[in-house]
């Protein structure tokens, strides 16, 4: 699209999700138990010393959800709810990338962490000390805000000067540029690679982790320590499917329109969040008797409060 003389534009109208119109209460629910669930974990995790160490990515989820939930609900709440600014579409943009970049890096540590767990058992306290997991901690999230960086600058240097309308129900790339006033090629060849090279990279990295895991794991004699070791990688490769597979659909067709991206991308933002404190919980023994012992302590703390 050619600039000519029109105006540059100073909002966004989302067009939000096609036959949701009568679902603000399913959407609401869904995002408040999903609040709730990252919530209790986090607590669980603050609350008890020997969860410190436990991955971190329960706040990201959260984050991530809030990024795009409640401007859907405040969407589907009245056509006023729909509009955003220029400057809000940006940061919303950089948050959703920020958030997803950071994770993808943390789900990439996470796999690393479990292959020195089981492959490397007796270097594993020289490796992972304090002093790594806070230089890998701080990496994940600096790289994030890189690639995040990277994506906003691309997309909201060009001019945008009128049609307003995003195709979508938040502002992301491949809807926004549609707008643009200027040829996008570019800008498409580069964000593409960059989120392949990110999204691929990490996702090998995790394969050559499990592929090493599962060496191990098959050198294990009896069936119980075969089913021990694997245990404590199930919760993170079922994350990890959650997280790739929305990922690459609504990615790897990201400027082509198909209504189940739009299925596929809610799938992300909203139940994704919702069942990974779910999914950790029930497979991690550690996290389900840390929570036994934190309601045992609030039913013990509410009988003294009444004694």
């Amino acid at each position: 699209m050619e600039a000519g003389n029109q105006t540059p534009v100073t909002e966004f109208v989302l067009e939000g999700l096609s036959n949701t119109r009568e679902l603000p209460s399913l959407f609401f629910l869904l995002y408040l138990f999903t609040l709730l669930g990252n919530a209790l974990t986090l607590l669980t995790v603050l609350c008890d010393p020997r969860l410190h160490a436990l991955p971190m990515y329960c706040f990201l989820d959260a984050c991530l959800s809030s990024v795009a939930v409640p401007k859907i609900l405040a969407g589907l709440a009245g056509p006023g709810g729909r509009t955003i600014s220029f400057g809000g579409c940006a940061v919303q943009v950089y948050a959703f990338h920020f958030l997803a970049s950071t994770e993808c890096f943390l789900y990439t540590v996470m796999a690393y962490d479990r292959f020195l767990a089981i492959c490397h058992p007796l270097r594993y306290t020289v490796v992972m000390s304090g002093r790594a997991c806070m230089g890998l901690a701080a990496g994940t999230w600096l790289t994030g805000s890189l690639c995040a960086t990277i994506h906003t600058t691309l997309t909201f240097r060009l001019p945008y000067c009128g049609p307003n309308r995003v195709e979508y129900f938040v502002c992301d790339i491949p809807s926004v540029l549609k707008l643009a006033c200027a040829d996008t090629a570019a800008n498409k060849v580069v964000i593409l690679a960059n989120i392949g090279v990110v999204a691929a990279g990490c996702f090998l990295l995790i394969c050559i982790s499990y592929a090493y895991i599962a060496s191990a794991v098959l050198k294990i004699h009896t069936a119980q320590g075969r089913l021990r070791a694997f245990s404590t990688c199930s919760a993170h490769l079922s994350l990890v499917l959650l997280f790739y597979a929305p990922l690459l659909f609504v990615y790897v067709r990201s400027y082509s329109s198909h209504v189940s991206d739009g299925a596929v991308a809610v799938f992300y933002t909203m139940f994704t969040p919702l069942l990974n404190p779910f999914i950790y919980t029930l497979r991690n023994k550690e996290m389900k008797k840390a929570l036994r012992r934190l309601a045992y302590g609030s039913v013990l703390s509410q009988n003294g409060t009444k004694s």
